[in-house]
Order: C-alpha cells, then structure tokens, then sequence
C-alpha cells in the first residue's frame, strides 16, 4: 500500500468521524431546545385555558347577582346553557394552536387532562376565588385577598 492510498483511506475515515460527531452535537442542542419550546407551548395553554375559565366565572357573575359559582360543574352548566355564552364562544374562548378549543375540556388542564381546582370564598364581599392548576404554580385569583380577584400569577 502506497503513502497517497493510506492517506486518502485516513482522510475519509476521519471525514466520517467528523460528520458522525457533528451530527451528535447538533442533536444534542436541538433535542433539549425542542423539549424546552414544548413544554412552553404547554404552558402557555394551560395559562390560556386558565383565562378561560375566568372569563366564563365572569360572565356567571355577571349574569348571577355577582356571585361566582359553587364549583366548576355549575360553571360548566351555565357555559352550556346560556344563550349569549354559546352564541359568542368562538370570540369569547381562545386556544393556541395545536390544541383546539372544546367546550367540554374547559376546566381541564391540557396538560394532563386534571381538573383545574376552584375554591371559592363566598363569605365575604365581594365574593373572591382561587383557581389552580395542580401541576404548576399558575393560579388566578386568591381565597384570602380581595385584591387578588382575577389576577393571575403571570400577568
């Protein structure tokens, strides 16, 4: 074997192995960076579907002598009944895309598909509620300040 064979033979295996090892530092940026945009898509859907339900808990005070519902099931059967809800929703609700808004999973995070918890305090006035998503440190409002009401940690 002649020095130019050996040569070319070395050249293209190390070409090889730099294109081997360029591929893995590309995929080891990217991979973390993806994960990282998906789970603030996520995030930010949840925070959507959090401002939902506020401004459906809004609409039922407004529509029940400003007072908030007991729980999130009678939240829902006012969303589903009332007429002006139903007629406005595709202006009132919003969804980021991928995900599509559905009445149905109004007060579930799309996150993991729980429950938003609610709790309200209807002891003094006005009547001012707490509502959280389990996984997260996002919540709207607060059971124990009235200036809190509708504030949402991230706004």
């Amino acid at each position: 074997m002649n020095i130019d064979l050996r040569n070319r033979i070395i050249s293209l295996v190390l070409f090889v192995v730099i294109l081997v090892l360029a591929y893995l530092l590309y995929d080891s940026i990217t991979t973390p960076y993806e994960k990282v945009k998906q789970q603030q898509a996520l995030t930010e859907a949840v925070r959507n579907r959090m401002t939902n339900v506020r401004t459906a808990l809004n609409r039922y005070k407004l529509a029940n002598e400003n007072k908030f519902p007991a729980n999130l099931d009678s939240l829902m059967l006012f969303v589903r009944t009332d007429s002006a809800t139903v007629a406005m929703s595709d202006s009132l609700f919003m969804e980021n895309k991928p995900f599509v808004f559905n009445i149905d999973s109004l007060i579930f995070s799309p996150r993991d598909g729980s429950r938003f918890y609610y709790s309200l305090n209807d002891t003094i006035r006005p009547n001012i509620y707490l509502l959280k998503d389990i996984n997260s440190k996002d919540v709207i409002g607060d059971t124990l300040r009235t200036t809190s009401l509708n504030a949402a940690s991230w706004e």
